[in-house]
């Protein structure tokens, strides 16, 4: 086997879809470096965590790379500036969620110069840190998971060096059809995948890392083999596997490459893996090695509402109507939006949200998908059986309709992953992933309602027992008083009254 060569041994994957992959128009083309825009729009919400506050005041001038919101909370990710101009604006603008919503956003009129910091400071040889150092540098990268789940890296890196772990699992796992984005990037800048893996593997005193691609992409397992040929790190091994959708999954994979089941509710970190997708490794190199936070990022923009498939180079809070003209605009039938794949993504209704970490795909669809209409339930048994996490679906979605929350939790509802498998396969047309992502938002709500319940029953309580305690206190104080009274001698008891009948007269006196 020569060096750098991919390994094939695997554990099995349960359920799961072979989808057409559609990415043959996006991926014919090198990666294009998007220009800096006029304008770059930037939410203070682009991770799992609490919002960013921002750190600069409007007309105040920004440079590329410079801090512009930061985080305080235990989850969050810092935002910087993606080019060098003004500060126009702190307000709401439009953003890629699941029901239009708008969030607060740093607006910044660009002024073509791209300036950037001074990284003199920043620079530092990772390998004269120590991990716990390390990781809070990457902490200030503002990077976070480029996969999808946007979970801050360091974060999750410093959970899991709570546990003991064996393997680094770089994600190269692109299973979803028309995202190419990773393939792309795997192909043109494997140097910094393998990088950022030696840096993470640093980071969490790690002994192995897997660097897993799908065998449908031999451009990317070659660039990474002949990368790997050039660092010469035995602990670094290639792995590849099938294409299956969704192997791509955290668990999914950790399963597929180390045969580990990861526990209901539980974290690959669990079973001692971690888990990074390979754009989150070249986004720690190039903020380690270069000094760059995560200020830009690979995107698909493809589907057949566009000219020109492609994969673009784009700096974060660039709009999507400005990458969409890069890949030629739209054609005259394109009439869906969807920010990421076909299986996971949002769809939205204008095309001024902007780039975000997560956003991994533009899609603009043609037509909209043909779907039949909703039939009841004839127990197929489909649903279960793509189901890569082995849920049944079918009860599932009898228990969602009754609003059963025990029952939810019981045929583990919160495991779902959202894949949409069983959507494809229901001969009757029901929208099972919808109607699951509802009854999950249901049970948030549930479990909001009970925290707010419990935390007013303990202020309650609470409040009683400091009443109670000051009763006591009392009725402590005037049983002592009557204790000294009681036993008291004529010469204290004489004292006593003396002072009654001076309190008496000073009454007197001031009624007068």
């Amino acid at each position: 086997m020569s060096e750098g060569a991919p390994t094939y041994d695997l554990g099995k994957l349960h359920g799961g879809l072979r989808l057409p992959a559609e990415k043959q128009a996006s991926t014919s083309r090198p990666i294009l470096i998007a220009p800096v825009p006029a304008q770059l729009v930037l939410p203070l919400v682009q991770h799992v965590g609490q919002a960013a506050e921002p750190v600069v005041g409007i007309g105040e001038r920004v440079l590329r790379g410079q801090l512009v919101a930061d985080t305080h909370g235990s989850l969050g990710a810092p935002v910087h500036a993606s080019s060098s101009g003004r500060v126009a604006a702190v307000e709401p603008w439009p953003v890629a969620r699941r029901h239009g919503q708008t969030a607060p956003c740093i607006v910044i009129e660009c002024d073509g110069l791209d300036q950037a910091i001074d990284t003199t400071e920043i620079l530092v040889d990772y390998r004269e840190l120590d991990p716990v150092s390390l990781r809070q540098k990457i902490l200030q990268g503002g990077i976070v998971g480029l996969g999808g789940a946007v979970f801050p890296t360091a974060q999750k890196l410093m959970q899991a060096a709570t546990l003991p772990l064996e393997y680094l699992i770089l994600n190269g796992v692109e299973c979803e059809p028309y995202i190419s984005c990773d393939d792309m990037l795997m192909r043109e800048y494997a140097a910094d995948v393998v990088g950022g893996a030696q840096v993470l593997m640093h980071a969490l005193e790690l002994p192995k890392c897997l660097v897993v691609v799908e065998s449908d992409k031999p451009a990317a397992i070659a660039a990474l083999a002949h990368a790997l040929g050039d660092i010469q790190d035995p602990r670094v091994t290639l792995k590849q596997v099938p294409t299956i959708y969704p192997s791509g999954g955290e668990d999914q994979l950790v399963q597929l490459v180390t045969n580990r089941e990861v526990p209901s509710g539980g974290l690959p970190s669990d079973v001692g893996c971690v888990v990074q997708n390979v754009g989150t490794a070249a986004a720690v190199q190039n903020w380690i090695a270069r000094g760059e936070p995560l200020i830009s990022r690979v995107t698909t923009v493809t589907g057949d509402g566009v000219a020109s498939p492609l994969n673009v180079l784009v700096r974060l809070g660039t709009t999507v109507a400005e990458i969409v003209a890069l890949a030629g605009g739209y054609t005259e039938r394109a009439q869906q939006l969807v920010i990421g794949g076909p299986m996971t993504g949002k769809s939205v209704t204008t095309d001024l949200v902007p780039v975000v970490k997560a956003t991994n795909c533009v899609l603009v669809l043609s037509e909209l998908p043909a779907v039949g209409d909703e039939r009841p339930c004839i127990r197929c048994g489909e649903c279960a059986e793509v189901c890569p996490v082995q849920l049944l679906p079918q009860q599932i979605y009898w228990h969602a309709r009754a609003d059963n929350e025990r029952k939810l939790r019981e045929f583990g509802l919160t495991d779902c992953i959202e894949c949409g498998c069983c959507d494809l396969v229901c001969p009757s047309h029901i929208p099972l992933t919808a109607d699951f992502r509802r009854a999950k938002a249901r049970m948030r709500e549930l479990a909001d309602e009970k925290a707010r319940a419990r935390r007013a029953r303990e202020r309650f309580e609470h409040r009683n027992q400091r009443l109670q305690d000051e009763r006591d206190k009392r009725d402590s104080e005037l049983a002592a008083r009557k204790d000294a009274a009681r036993n008291a001698g004529p010469d204290a008891i004489a004292e006593i009254l003396d002072r009654a009948r001076h309190r008496g007269e000073s009454d007197k006196d001031e009624d007068s």
